[in-house]
């Protein structure tokens, strides 16, 4: 099937929760140098050298200060920007701080969450509807295959769970009241384990690396032996923005759940990322391991086989993924614009 040209979204105003976040960052930069009017919404960064800075994204897009917990400010946030696309990204994204701060979380990920599409649901201009949760959503039973998009959900630890009941929140929101709407397309999308250039989050596992290599520390793993489905961030971008395209253009025939993931033999441990990303900067790089006693699931691989109706399959395998995240955050570090780096990143891909 012909894919849809991203050269669409040229003139077209575009709403982007998280914009401030890392997948959101690049997003909204892509989504800019096509043409598109983004306005986006989020949290400020909370450090300087975030990505959002970097791309020095408050020049290029219209940027909104805020909080999705926020339901009366989000909502005249999107009123205002009066966006015929929605991409959702805001979240409380990490699996760690989640253990710590487990109200946050669920606050953040279903009640902000079940805030932006009461806003959605309250905007007419909205024709198509992209709303982000995770590969994690799904109740985990360490399955040799990937989960497929009616595959149980559930989570045992409170970033998984808060993700699976924003995926209830969104199929409740798509059957009652969404779906009312003829012209509006709407579908959840689950992402496998993203990497790339520009994420700076704390406790995340390549950030962690490129410190222990800028820093010559030893990079301390709790759980190695751990499988994901990695994926360069500009796979599930990609996809994210093919599927908008087709929920525009037919929105009862798109609209639902979407995987986007690695082909399922490109799983990998993450001592075998640790390992690859070293070797791709072409560093040494010491490795302990400190087992956590927080429950992380010891195998996760997604199905995206039914994301090829939209045109979109995995383009770069596990290998690439990690030179292509290696070389951006080496070139940075030795002085390259990370804007240039990121455009150069996008533009070879599409080739």
């Amino acid at each position: 099937m012909k894919a849809p040209l991203l050269s669409d979204f040229k003139g077209r105003r575009i709403f982007v929760t998280g914009d401030t976040g890392f997948k959101g960052a690049w997003l909204s930069l892509w989504l800019n140098d096509l043409g598109a009017k983004v306005t986006g919404y989020a949290l400020p960064p909370e450090h300087p050298h975030d990505l959002f800075h970097k791309l020095r994204l408050k020049n290029l897009i219209r940027h909104q200060d805020g909080d999705i917990r926020d339901a009366r400010k989000l909502a005249q946030a999107l009123k205002a920007a009066k966006p015929e696309f929605v991409f959702h990204l805001a979240a409380q994204a990490l699996v760690r701080r989640a253990y710590a701060k487990p109200e946050e979380t669920f606050e953040t990920n279903v009640i902000g969450s079940a805030n932006l599409l009461e806003a959605v649901r309250g905007c007419p201009s909205v024709r198509s509807l992209v709303y982000v949760t995770s590969d994690k959503c799904y109740l985990n039973k360490n399955f040799a295959r990937g989960y497929r998009e009616d595959d149980a959900l559930g989570g045992e630890d409170p970033y998984s769970a808060s993700k699976a009941c924003a995926e209830m929140v969104f199929k409740s929101y798509l059957d009652s009241f969404l779906n009312d709407r003829p012209k509006l397309g709407a579908a959840s999308a689950r992402a496998g384990n993203v990497i790339g250039g520009g994420d700076w989050a704390e406790d995340r596992l390549v950030p962690d690396i490129v410190t222990a290599i800028q820093k010559r520390r030893t990079l301390v793993l709790r759980n190695p032996n751990a499988v994901r489905p990695w994926q360069h961030v500009l796979e599930p971008l990609y996809g994210y923005m093919l599927l908008a395209l087709k929920l525009r253009a037919e929105p009862a025939r798109y609209s639902g759940p979407w995987n986007f993931g690695p082909e399922v033999s490109q799983s990998r441990s993450v001592l075998q990322l640790g390992k690859g990303f070293a070797k791709a900067w072409g560093a040494s790089l010491k490795i302990a391991i400190k087992k956590s006693p927080l429950h992380e699931a010891r195998v996760l691989r997604l199905d995206a086989t039914k994301a090829r109706k939209l045109g979109w399959s995995p383009r770069l395998d596990f290998n690439s993924s990690i030179k292509e995240t290696a070389s951006w955050y080496k070139a940075s570090a030795e002085g390259s614009s990370a804007i240039e780096l990121t455009r150069q990143q996008i533009k070879e891909y599409l080739l």
